[in-house]
Order: C-alpha cells, then sequence, then structure tokens
C-alpha cells in the first residue's frame, strides 16, 4: 500500500553554527524514558506523482534546511552517558548532523484516513517515522531525537509526519518548528517567526532539582522505543461543537455556580474524563470499587506562569501537570461532570495560575508516591492554544491531525480545534473498539440530556 520512494538526511545549510551543546533541564530529565511523540497532519491536496517529486520534494527539503538553521538541536542528537554517575545527558549539535526525512507514496484510502469514524489503529503506522536507531562512541548514546515523512496520495493528499523524543521539547517548541517549516516552505524565504532561543539560564532552578531527577531517572535502563503494533485498537475523533461546550458550562454552573466561570477545556476533558468512566463499566467484567481513586492529569505550558516568566519563544521542555483526583463513586455519579469540572478549575485557579505555587514541591515530583494513582489516569496530549493544523505548507490548512502516540498509553486523549466546526474541539482517542463502542454512545446520549 506505501511504497518509499527515498530515505534523505537534511542538513543545516553551511552558514549554520558550527556546533551547540544544551545541557538538560529538569522539565527536559522528567521526560527521558517517555516513547517519543507521534504526530500526523494530512492535508487535502491534489498533486500527481511527478509534480509530488520534482517540484514539492525539492521545496520540502530546501525549506527543511534553511528553518534547521534556526533550530539545530532538530537535526541534532540526545547524548545519553553510558556512565550515568560521571555525565549526565546534553543535546547537542554539530556539523555534519542532519535530519531524517522519507518519501513516500501511498495507495491508501485518504478520505478513510481523514474520517472521524472507528478506524484500525494500526494502518496509520505506514506515514509514521521511526526515530532512527541509536548509535554509541566511547561516553554516550547518540540518539536522534527527531524524524520526518512526506506521504503522497495521488490525486487527493499529502500527509506530513513526525517523530520526536519528549526531552527535546514540549508542544509549543514543537508545533513552532513546524510552523516555522511550513511558512519558510510557502514563502520561498526564511519564516517571518521569531527565533528560538534555547538559553537554559532562563529555567529557574535554585534547588538544583536537575540533579534530584537525574539520580532518579539514571537507574532506569534507557532503552528505544519501537511502534505499538499491533495495537488492538480503533482511532475515532469526536468533536464538541460551540453549542454543546456552551450547554455543559451551563450543566456545571447550574451545579457549580460558586466557580463563575469554567473553561471551555475544563468543561470538555471533564465530559471526556466522565464519560470514559463510565462507559469502561459497560464493556468491564469486574465492578469497580467506589472508592478508588480516579486521576486525569492535562500538561500545562507554564512559561508565563512562573516566576520569573520564561520567554515564549524558550525551546525546550518548560510544563507542570493539572491533577485532578476523584473517587469512582463520585465521577460515575449524577454530578460527576461538575464535580470533575470543579477539581481542575479549582486545581488551575489555585496552583497552576499562582505563580507561587505552580512550582512548589516541583522536588518531590520523582518521589514515586503518586505511581499506584497516576497509573489509572486519564491524561491528554496537545492543547488547542497551539494549533497545528495553522501550519501551511503552500497546501492550506490541514485537514485532520493525529496524534499517534495516545497508542502506547493505557487511556490518552488528543485535543485540538475543530476543523468543521467553527469554536469546537476535537477529541482524539485510541481504544479497543468495544470499548470505543461503548465510549461513542455514552458521549452522544450525554448531549442529548
Amino acid at each position: 500500500m506505501t511504497t518509499f520512494l527515498e530515505t534523505c538526511w537534511i542538513p543545516p545549510p553551511p552558514s549554520s553554527a558550527a556546533e551547540l551543546q544544551l545541557p538538560l533541564s529538569f522539565f527536559d530529565v522528567l521526560w527521558l524514558h517517555f516513547h517519543p511523540i507521534r504526530r500526523l497532519l494530512f492535508y487535502e491536496y491534489s498533486c500527481s506523482e511527478s509534480h509530488f517529486s520534482e517540484t514539492l520534494i525539492p521545496k520540502l527539503k530546501e525549506s527543511l534546511s534553511l528553518t534547521l538553521k534556526h533550530y539545530l538541536p532538530v537535526a541534532g542528537n540526545l547524548l545519553y552517558p553510558l556512565n550515568t554517575a560521571a555525565h549526565k545527558p546534553l543535546l547537542r549539535y554539530v556539523s555534519g548532523d542532519s535530519v531524517s526525512l522519507k518519501i513516500a507514496i501511498s495507495g491508501g484510502n485518504f478520505d478513510e484516513l481523514v474520517g472521524n469514524h472507528p478506524r484500525d489503529a494500526d494502518q496509520f503506522y505506514d506515514f509514521v517515522p521511526e526515530i532512527p536507531p541509536a548509535t554509541e562512541d566511547s561516553d554516550y548514546k547518540i540518539v536522534p531525537v527527531f524524524a520526518l515523512q512526506a506521504t503522497l496520495f495521488p490525486g487527493r493528499g499529502i500527509c506530513i509526519g513526525f517523530s520526536n523524543l519528549h526531552s527535546l521539547g514540549d508542544a509549543r517548541s514543537i508545533v513552532g518548528f513546524i510552523r516555522a517549516w511550513a511558512s519558510t516552505c510557502k514563502l520561498a524565504g526564511e519564516s517571518e517567526s521569531p527565533p528560538p532561543i534555547f538559553d537554559r539560564s532562563v529555567i529557574n532552578d535554585p534547588l538544583k532539582v536537575d540533579d534530584i531527577f537525574w539520580e532518579a531517572k539514571r537507574k532506569i535502563p534507557f532503552t528505544p522505543s519501537s511502534f505499538p503494533i499491533p495495537t488492538n485498537r480503533v482511532r475515532a475523533t469526536f468533536t464538541l461543537h460551540q453549542s454543546d461546550i456552551k450547554k455543559l458550562k451551563e450543566m456545571v454552573l447550574a451545579k457549580k455556580a460558586g466557580l463563575g466561570h469554567v473553561s471551555s477545556f475544563v468543561v470538555t476533558a471533564s465530559y471526556v474524563w466522565t464519560t470514559l468512566v463510565k462507559s469502561a463499566e459497560h464493556v468491564e467484567e469486574e465492578e469497580e470499587d467506589q472508592s478508588t481513586l480516579e486521576c486525569f492529569i492535562f500538561a500545562v505550558d507554564i512559561r508565563e506562569r512562573v516566576n520569573p516568566a520564561v520567554p515564549t519563544n524558550y525551546f525546550g521542555n518548560c510544563l507542570s501537570a493539572g491533577i485532578a483526583e476523584i473517587e469512582h463513586g463520585k465521577l460515575v455519579g449524577e454530578e460527576g461532570l461538575s464535580v470533575a469540572a470543579e477539581y481542575m478549575a479549582e486545581d488551575i485557579k489555585n496552583r497552576i495560575n499562582n505563580k507561587d505555587e505552580v512550582l512548589r514541591g516541583v522536588e518531590n515530583w520523582m518521589d514515586g508516591s503518586k505511581n499506584h494513582t497516576w497509573a489509572r489516569a486519564v491524561g491528554v496530549s496537545g492543547s488547542p492554544r497551539f494549533d497545528l493544523c495553522d501550519a501551511d505548507f503552500g497546501w492550506g490548512r490541514a485537514r485532520k491531525l493525529e496524534v499517534v502516540s495516545i497508542d502506547g498509553e493505557r487511556c490518552s486523549i488528543s485535543l485540538c480545534k475543530s476543523n468543521d466546526s467553527e469554536g469546537g474541539l476535537e477529541i482524539g482517542l485510541s481504544m479497543p473498539k468495544e470499548r470505543m463502542d461503548a465510549f461513542a454512545a455514552a458521549f452522544a446520549d450525554g448531549l442529548k440530556s
């Protein structure tokens, strides 16, 4: 179904800096052993194989090289020490480093892939680039941090797939790179977006949390991640229209008037979480203990939430986590939606949006005390704040974003702006088919009430 035409290695232009070394901040160390983040952007664009090969691919390669001049770590490697007691990991670019770019043509059904209905999750891996294998020198494992793939669906569209190590950067950073590349490609010249900054000194770490985190992380073997296939899952997308979100807000405030305001994110996350937990009861054989703690975790960009603030164009990780923990019985009860929204809204108000609180206790993040609860957690990948579908290579806005990496997690959702509904949000899920069917029914029913 998918034919690979070439794998090429794209370096920054010769005028780029010869070397760049970056220590990992504690925000980066936190993600060292996390699986790569894998995303696909599908564009509707009628294009022949010859136009793709002779015109579009040269433009993609040239613009990628120009963009890498400003994003050298993307072309570089993670250096992971063989002697973890003597050395710490770092990101390094040296002249000659490059990014892997695969070029492919697919005979797959483009319209099936960009649909919202449940689709076999395994088929998407044809379009996802694998991070190239690590090599070693005398002191370090040398691990590529990024990989790209461009796949043509003749006459229908193009898919841009990209995979990155999370320790390279968070969503704001990676989205910034992809959008800069797209802008450079479209404009056939340098992107007009502000260049990123890499200076790790902007991360305030008086407690030397990076050392605390590394002491915990270095005891875990560093192993490469492979595709989780067969996934035995289907992928589906659910849309909450602006009218649905308004209705959910009204339902929450009718029960919790004291909140005053709830965001679209809070009601969306709360509705999806409660629906996931309730619908799971229909397919799981054992009845859940009502006192069991359910957990919802969402990453939050805190560049502007810390003191001193971190520049918005800082490239790296700068994330904290919003957390809601609620007993199972309360979550599946009649007031589950409003209870979930209250917990999330209060955590955001009192901790996440409080510069004095957002990193309080950060030195204890790795102490393991929450591992049992977090094993049951529902997580979120992506944010409507960072609109990847807006990355325009000259083919218009992307038709669909698929966050493929949620396949490798127990239960995570992807979240982005809706392409089909102004002011709406798209929720992506990856689950076994029986669970997906139960969720779909409960999701629709809940919006009717």
